[in-house]
């Protein structure tokens, strides 16, 4: 992580890369000074967020390089701003060349939040790229996009929020929306509309078909299953980047502690797996209270709530259909029953009252439907941005 830092402007704010342990510990703790007085700001887990920007621990850096910046004013001992920028090979393959990113945005004022950008922009420059794009916190199956609608509301579990001010500020920077991605809010603690029951019902009398839950024994083998229709169902989607053998068995380790065997299905047509839903319980709820901090007691109350699990939320964050049956009936039939067994797991298991499911890309006219069909609402809205280098 060595890079010239830019000039200090003319109220001596300055621009710097991360150099040592104590300035990544601070590059992690300014998001917690910044945003613990949000009530619906979520603190991640301070361990959490220092292994997913060190490589090592990180596998995404595998295939990506990163450097960290901070902005620092005179007088102040903490920093005031923080950004990442990146160049991911992976992204130069599948998005295209000339493509560098940055992301883990924060900053106190519009002053800084321009400061940090033209720092990231210089270094993406540097590295020979010709579009920036943002924000990416590291990746796209990390933290992507800026939070331009739902502020009013805790995001749920691997989901993002930031201060609705960084919208104007990365705007007047330069930079234009080029893609929203979707979350929508469900109510579980009904049965679905009657076309949905009719649906699901038509399905469970086909003796093609056959819905199962994962089984945690064998997780390691599911998860690959899983991943593997994953990378082939959404090769085609805007922003695809593949997961490596190394991201998912990362993945893997992740999950396991917050996996419920009944909230991940895998859909199966004449003994074929030909799709996946994933349903994980939101433990940002579980979170909330111990400020991003596991000791001296965090991990106790954390490991209490994870074996109790009762949350009152549950996520989709993930499904997906082999190509083959895109656009088919079937494709839309399998992702109702999944959708309708995991919400009777949900409510009937675990209490759960609230799903959401997303994020969903603005132009996923086929997923966009089947969430209108269930009378969900889009509730938050993620934006990706791009500026010409």
């Amino acid at each position: 992580m060595s890079s010239a830092a830019p000039a200090p402007s003319a109220d001596g704010l300055s621009i710097r890369p991360v150099s040592s342990k104590a300035e990544k510990k601070a590059f992690v703790e300014l998001a917690y000074r910044l945003n613990l007085s949000d009530p619906n700001w979520v603190p991640e887990l301070k361990a959490e967020m220092n292994g997913l920007i060190t490589p090592g621990k990180n596998p995404w850096f595998e295939h990506a390089e990163a450097e960290f910046f901070l902005a620092l004013r005179p007088g102040r001992t903490e920093p005031v701003g923080r950004i990442s920028a990146q160049v991911d090979r992976l992204v130069q393959e599948h998005m295209g060349a000339g493509i560098g990113q940055w992301g883990m945005f924060e900053a106190e004022d519009e002053a800084v939040a321009h400061a940090l950008l033209a720092a990231a922009e210089g270094w993406l420059r540097g590295k020979g790229m010709t579009r920036s794009m943002g924000p990416f916190s590291l990746g796209i199956w990390d933290y992507p996009g800026l939070l331009v609608k739902g502020f009013d509301h805790p995001p749920m579990v691997m989901m993002g929020h930031n201060r609705p001010d960084y919208e104007d500020w990365v705007e007047r920077a330069g930079y234009r929306g080029i893609k929203d991605l979707l979350t929508y809010d469900i109510p579980v603690d009904a049965p679905f509309p009657p076309i949905v029951q009719r649906i699901v019902s038509a399905g469970e009398k086909n003796p093609r078909i056959r819905i199962r839950k994962i089984d945690k024994k064998k997780f390691d083998e599911e998860a690959a299953l899983i991943l593997s229709i994953l990378n082939e169902a959404w090769s085609d989607n805007w922003g695809f980047i593949p997961l490596t053998d190394s991201e998912i068995a990362y993945a893997g380790k992740k999950l396991k502690p917050i996996v419920l065997e009944d909230m991940i299905l895998v859909a199966e047509y004449d003994g074929e797996p030909v799709a996946f839903m994933m349903a994980l319980p939101d433990i940002n709820e579980f979170l909330m209270d111990l400020k991003g901090e596991l000791f001296p007691f965090g991990v106790f109350k954390l490991l209490w709530r994870l074996r109790k699990m009762r949350p009152k939320g549950g996520r989709v964050p993930l499904m997906g259909v082999l190509r083959k049956l895109h656009a088919t009936r079937m494709a839309s039939q399998l992702a109702f029953m999944m959708i309708e067994y995991i919400r009777r797991a949900g409510t009937g298991h675990y209490g759960i009252t609230r799903a959401e499911v997303g994020w969903v890309l603005d132009d996923n006219g086929p997923m966009i439907s089947i969430a209108e069909a269930i009378e969900s609402r889009n509730n938050r809205v993620y934006r990706i941005y791009e500026k010409a280098l």
